[in-house]
């Protein structure tokens, strides 16, 4: 399944919502991965998504989540792995989810040292320690249940709005397409002409044809190093992730060798990017 979002009007939709209700929404594909529409987190979650285990773990919630909705319609509310509240609703065609709406970085109206207790345990991960985060965790917004339910009843008529639009829309794939969402998927995996030949049952030769397609006359090696330069690209603009950690979150463990890879893909070094387009990008 092939699925097209139309960005720049679900962009606007979440970023209205923002505005009313100061609550973030943000859309995932079906697999749970968040399709880069929203930028405005929280302090708290800009700091865990900072450190590359933090980001991993972060990633492995979201598809986590997918996984478990056992809802029987609306929203499914929940806690990620760090405590934060969330809720999730797919969006459906007929009956499977073309994408999953999802809400997040806010706390209950329970007692705000409660919730950071129970956040403090999860936390035995972080390096400098749970309590270097604890300001940044008091910067939430808390919001009452019946807030909470009015706002997820809206986007659940929402829902209805986005499918009239074709925000979201569907199609079969072809072989090229299940070529590039696979790489989507996997980049930041250790990836070989035999492992994806393998995963997709195409056959190595015409998988070499579709990469020299999609790539423009290029290899395969160059297709998935074009796809984690792009992956580090917004890494190195939305986070402030040292260069090294965004060379391991793509998939690339050797700094030297994402530096030299970065700069054949773009024609600048990774620093350098970061330095002359990092601030185009915030006034965008």
């Amino acid at each position: 399944m092939n699925v097209l979002f139309d960005e720049d009007q679900l962009r606007r939709l979440i970023a209205n919502l923002k505005t009313l209700t100061g609550l973030p929404a943000n859309i995932l594909d079906p697999e749970g991965r968040d399709i880069n529409l929203f930028r405005g987190h929280p302090p708290f979650c800009r700091m865990i998504n900072d450190l590359p285990e933090g980001h991993r773990r972060c990633v492995a919630c979201d598809r986590c989540k997918i996984q478990r909705y056992t809802a029987e319609k609306g929203f499914q509310l929940y806690r990620c792995h760090v405590g934060i509240c969330e809720a999730i609703m797919p969006l459906y065609d007929k009956k499977r989810p073309l994408a999953y709406l999802a809400v997040g970085c806010y706390l209950d109206d329970s007692p705000l040292e409660e919730q950071w207790a129970r956040t403090r345990t999860l936390l035995d991960w972080w390096p400098d320690g749970a309590d270097a985060l604890k300001d940044a965790f008091f910067q939430f917004r808390q919001y009452s249940k019946e807030e909470i339910q009015a706002y997820t009843e809206t986007l659940e008529a929402l829902s209805a709005y986005i499918q009239l639009k074709g925000m979201i829309l569907t199609t079969e794939q072809t072989d090229l397409q299940r070529l590039e969402a696979y790489l989507d998927q996997h980049y930041m995996e250790k990836l070989s002409l035999e492992s994806i030949s393998r995963d997709l049952h195409i056959g190595r030769t015409k998988l070499c044809s579709l990469a020299k397609e999609l790539s423009g006359g290029r290899t395969l090696s160059y297709l998935i190093a074009q796809r984690r330069i792009s992956a580090a690209k917004l890494l190195l603009l939305q986070s402030s992730m040292p260069v090294s950690a965004v060379a391991e979150t793509v998939g690339i463990s050797d700094y030297n060798y994402f530096s030299k890879v970065f700069r054949s893909v773009t024609g600048i070094t990774p620093s350098a990017f970061r330095k002359h387009t990092g601030r185009s990008y915030e006034l965008s």
